[in-house]
């Protein structure tokens, strides 16, 4: 795919805050335009992508929220994992997984942050961008709050860390298999799907583009 290497902004006059474009990766500051069909801007530094817009993006962004919703949903209550050892079996959900936490006292708000970081902030995210794109893609304007929907969105990012508990379980379970024999259950299988989904809806998103089509399209 072509790419275009923006100037830096030392290199040229100041234009105006609302034409820069900072990397996230190393804060280097650029001019922000939209590049032309098929082609993405690079930060010349670390190589991050800064801006690629493609085509029917929104639709394809609210395709993926919605099935992390879904996916999520019956990856909370399905079996996770079964255990057989010496004769006895147990299997349990991530929801029973939370729920073991509650025994009062700060085990109370262990239970609610495992909860919290594992399924509700990504769902909740998922919402959120559903809430922003979804008049976007039909060409509407934004609906009320939708600026601060997104926002609210970017700032969970760190806290959803659905992927981080899929990469825990794989470790733990390199330990596990040698002292009982584990069964996967369909909640496994339905997190595995959901990390790529994730990382499939990252990849897709052009933030750059999301806030100039809010900004552009924003109610007079």
């Amino acid at each position: 795919m072509p790419t275009s290497d923006p100037s830096p902004v030392a290199q040229t006059s100041d234009p105006p805050a609302g034409e820069l474009i900072a990397c996230p990766q190393c804060d280097a500051l650029y001019h922000a335009f939209e590049p032309g069909p098929g082609e993405r801007l690079l930060c010349r530094r670390c190589h991050h992508v800064l801006i690629a817009p493609r085509t029917g993006a929104f639709i394809r962004t609210i395709a993926l929220a919605i099935t992390i919703m879904v996916l999520m949903l019956g990856a909370t209550f399905f079996p996770f994992l079964r255990i057989n050892t010496s004769g006895l079996s147990n299997a349990a959900s991530v929801f029973d997984a939370a729920l073991a936490f509650l025994d009062g006292g700060w085990m109370i708000a262990l239970s609610f942050a495992v909860a919290s970081l594992i399924v509700l902030i990504p769902v909740l995210r998922a919402m959120l961008v559903v809430y922003t794109l979804a008049p976007l893609a039909m060409g509407r304007a934004p609906l009320p709050g939708a600026r601060t929907a997104f926002r609210w969105s970017e700032d969970l990012r760190p806290w959803s860390m659905a992927e981080i508990f899929v990469i825990g379980v794989a470790v733990a379970l390199v330990k596990v298999s040698d002292l009982a024999k584990v069964e996967y259950g369909p909640a496994f299988w339905m997190f595995a799907a959901l990390v790529i989904v994730i990382v499939l809806q990252e990849g897709l998103m052009c933030r750059w583009t999301i806030w100039k089509a809010l900004e552009t399209n924003r109610p007079s």
